[in-house]
């Protein structure tokens, strides 16, 4: 049997046994190494749904995930038994107009782990025991905790976001929101030589964290002086899911300069200044997801280019996942919860 973790609606989340899965000919069974608790996870159990992503059955949440190789299947060739893993949740078709184009992120037949974005639901991977195709798996052999580890898909959205940014050298760079896809676009932004970067929040804790993965000023937002965060940016990335972060976004662009938006808004939209998007003739583009960062996250982190220590704030059992959910809710007390097998 294998501890499970399930949301079956708003604020209803369970712990309950599974049966051992069957293996098929290229299928792993993996037991679960850290698992990061994600926004995401977090709005499917505070709220049941993400935007437009509704819980319409059970759904087991978790994509954050590294873990260690329990059982292979007879054709399996990528992964031994014992060796730790990075796992990508994302299972594009690889055939559809998207695929072809390059867009993974984007397949029409996507298979995203823990997500409600379709139905019958993607299960996830907070479980003590859980199967994947072998091509998800990327056998880790350095010294790298496997808290670190888990932290591949994170990073790989701010690495995309940065991405959708376009050339970021020499450029300022304002990122919304100090929570761990803001922290993860600041890395990203680093990486891809940004002059100067700011992060703003409305909390504390979030801020602090920025600066310390190489944030070089964090701003109040919601005490900001009306010139801090107007025409300061050449790029802005919205990792808040706010409408006041994007509604700062919009003020902090330069003419000319790009939003991207990589957090959540609310379902039912926002009111949106489509004037000044015309007017300062500023791009205003979507990050979803990864596409082929996810390989990029996972060799910054083997190879030590990349420190997500600061950012994880607890490992905690999966037994006490609501336990784990509470701390994951609270911006005061955490950046990056994680649950891990007991």
């Amino acid at each position: 049997m294998s501890l499970t973790c399930r949301i079956h609606g708003a604020k209803d989340l369970r712990l309950e046994d599974d049966a051992a899965a069957e293996l098929g000919p290229t299928d792993v069974e993996m037991r679960l190494g850290a698992g990061g608790i994600c926004g995401s996870d977090l709005h499917y159990y505070q709220h049941g749904r993400v935007g437009a992503f509704v819980v319409r059955e059970p759904l087991i949440p978790g994509h954050e995930v590294s873990g260690t190789v329990a059982r292979i299947g007879a054709a399996v060739t990528r992964v031994k038994v014992g060796d730790k893993v990075a796992i990508n949740p994302s299972h594009a078709c690889g055939q559809c107009d998207y695929c072809n184009g390059g867009r993974l992120n984007l397949c029409r037949h996507m298979r995203f782990l823990g997500s409600a974005s379709v139905f019958p639901h993607v299960q996830g991977m907070f479980r003590e025991r859980f199967v994947m195709g072998e091509r998800q798996l990327t056998p880790i052999h350095e010294d790298i905790s496997l808290g670190e580890l888990a932290c591949a898909e994170p990073l790989s959205i701010g690495l995309h976001a940065v991405h959708r940014a376009g050339h970021l050298t020499g450029k300022t760079v304002l990122v919304t929101g100090g929570g761990t896809i803001g922290c993860m676009s600041v890395i990203a932004a680093k990486l891809a030589g940004a002059a100067w970067i700011i992060c703003c929040d409305i909390a504390e804790r979030p801020l602090a964290m920025a600066k310390v993965v190489g944030a070089d000023q964090v701003i109040r937002s919601d005490q900001a002086a009306e010139a801090e965060l107007t025409d300061v940016a050449d790029v802005c990335i919205e990792a808040a899911g706010s409408p006041a972060a994007l509604a700062t976004c919009l003020k902090a662009a330069r003419k000319g300069g790009r939003i991207v938006q990589v957090g959540t808004l609310p379902a039912e939209g926002v009111q949106f200044p489509a004037n000044s998007i015309m007017a300062r003739e500023l791009d205003y583009v979507g990050a979803f997801r990864a596409a082929h960062a996810f390989d990029w996250a996972v060799q910054y982190l083997r190879t030590g280019k990349v420190d997500v220590k600061p950012l994880l704030s607890a490992q905690i059992p999966l037994s006490r996942s609501l336990e784990a959910f509470e701390l994951a809710s609270d911006r005061t007390r955490s950046t990056k919860v994680q649950v891990v097998c007991d």
